[in-house]
């Protein structure tokens, strides 16, 4: 095909593409790429973050990339990603976001030589506030887990934001059901994996799996085997072992109770979290000299959110738990017993099943940045991949929420 050709063929916001000029990649993911640019048009110009998604591997549901944009446009808050420009060629979609630079919540915790329980505090109220922004406006965001938790610079008072709109929902009214299995496995709520329907509710159970495992280093609900971990969520029988949380105080773990109450009908409400005599300290007094919280982080989180598991023993098990009683009944009080984190015998299995699991193989960053036809996707090609972390990645395909645990849609 003629050059010529080519431009004529490109939708005229495709034009736009010429105002940025293309830096580093951010991620990468199933569905494309998050790459740093400088947005030379805007007044002054300024650093931004562009998703480029592939229209191919969307398979014609561009509705997926219209709803993020729907949910995002209009959304004013100090803690949310700012949309800030979207433009398309006839392959692609170029979402622009303002650029968050400071890393993800967990691994800035990790590289911080001293975190509290104080700055714990912030953190949560922070999100937390942003949760309640969204639900004002009628919008669960449905994927809230640390990944999606980003600090805006690297110094060290900055702010934290919420990204990935991908599976957000912009709600007819707070009393609206959903009923499509969405989120990310270990941080999804009961009543989305009993398929119950679900709510707004959802994010607030998010945040007290977040909560607890900022606080101790380890995840609530531990199980490497899905349709266990599913079972143990369902049950949500919190423990608060006493090495790791001894010198934690009574409102935390109240606080930790109240996001990770089984009952939607009964689990504190964003407003309500806010006023939480916990989330209040932030901001009130600080809790003087309190000790490092990062230590059990160190010990137990980093060695295990990293982990690589088998693809295709992940996707068998996931997908059975999906379809078995086991994601609506208990797990059996005579399963293995295992050493708790502080030392004493727990029962069942509790190794923290936050694996990053792999997906297909994503477009090369050449296919991505070449406007035309002349590729066919890696997923057509090869039908494995390799997956990314990618910034604002939610969209929805089988293969890359089982491998990267996600829940399918």
């Amino acid at each position: 095909m003629p050059i010529t050709d080519v431009f004529k063929a490109q939708p005229a916001s495709y034009a736009q593409k010429k105002e940025y000029e293309f830096k580093k990649t951010l991620g990468q993911g199933t569905f494309g790429i998050v790459r740093s640019a400088r947005w030379k048009a805007a007044d002054p110009p300024i650093d931004v973050a562009v998703k480029v998604i592939s229209k191919k591997i969307l398979k014609g549901h561009f509705e997926i990339v219209e709803s993020e944009m729907s949910v995002l446009k209009g959304l004013d808050h100090p803690h949310i990603v700012k949309l800030l420009s979207w433009f398309e060629s006839k392959d692609k979609f170029y979402l622009v976001f303002e650029e968050a630079t400071g890393g993800e919540l967990f691994d800035r915790i990790l590289a911080r030589g001293r975190f509290t329980e104080s700055d714990a505090c912030k953190v949560i109220r922070s999100i937390t506030s942003a949760i309640e922004y969204l639900h004002d406006h009628n919008i669960v965001h449905r994927d809230i887990k640390p990944e999606n938790i980003l600090f805006r610079t690297k110094a060290e008072d900055a702010n934290v934001v919420l990204v990935d709109f991908g599976i957000a929902k912009h709600m007819e009214n707070e009393s609206e059901v959903l009923t499509n299995v969405c989120g990310s496995f270990g941080y999804a709520a009961p009543e989305v994996l009993s398929k119950k329907g679900h709510g707004m509710q959802v994010d607030l159970w998010s945040i007290g799996v977040i909560t607890y495992t900022m606080l101790c280093g380890y995840t609530p609900f531990r199980s490497d085997d899905p349709a266990r971990l599913a079972a143990e969520t369902q049950r949500g029988k919190i423990e608060f072992h006493d090495r790791y949380w001894k010198n934690i105080s009574a409102e935390a773990k109240d606080f930790v109770k109240s996001c990770l109450t089984v009952d939607p009908a009964h689990r504190i409400s964003a407003g309500q979290a806010m006023r939480h005599p916990w989330l209040m300290r932030a901001e009130g007094e600080p809790i003087v000299n309190g000790p490092d919280i990062s230590i059990g982080l160190k010990e137990n989180y980093r060695k295990r959110w990293k982990t690589a598991i088998n693809a295709v023993r992940a996707s068998t098990k996931f997908k059975a738990a999906l379809s078995t009683s086991t994601l609506t009944s208990p797990v059996s009080e005579t399963g293995d017993k295992k050493l708790a984190p502080d030392g004493g015998e727990e029962e069942e299995s509790h190794n923290n099943g936050d694996a990053v699991r792999r997906g297909p193989t994503p477009p090369t960053r050449e296919e991505l940045l070449s406007d035309d036809e002349a590729y066919e996707s890696a997923e057509e090609e090869s039908g494995t991949q390799n997956a990314g972390k990618t910034p604002g990645s939610g969209l929805s395909g089988v293969v890359e929420l089982l491998e990267r645990a996600k829940l399918n849609p």
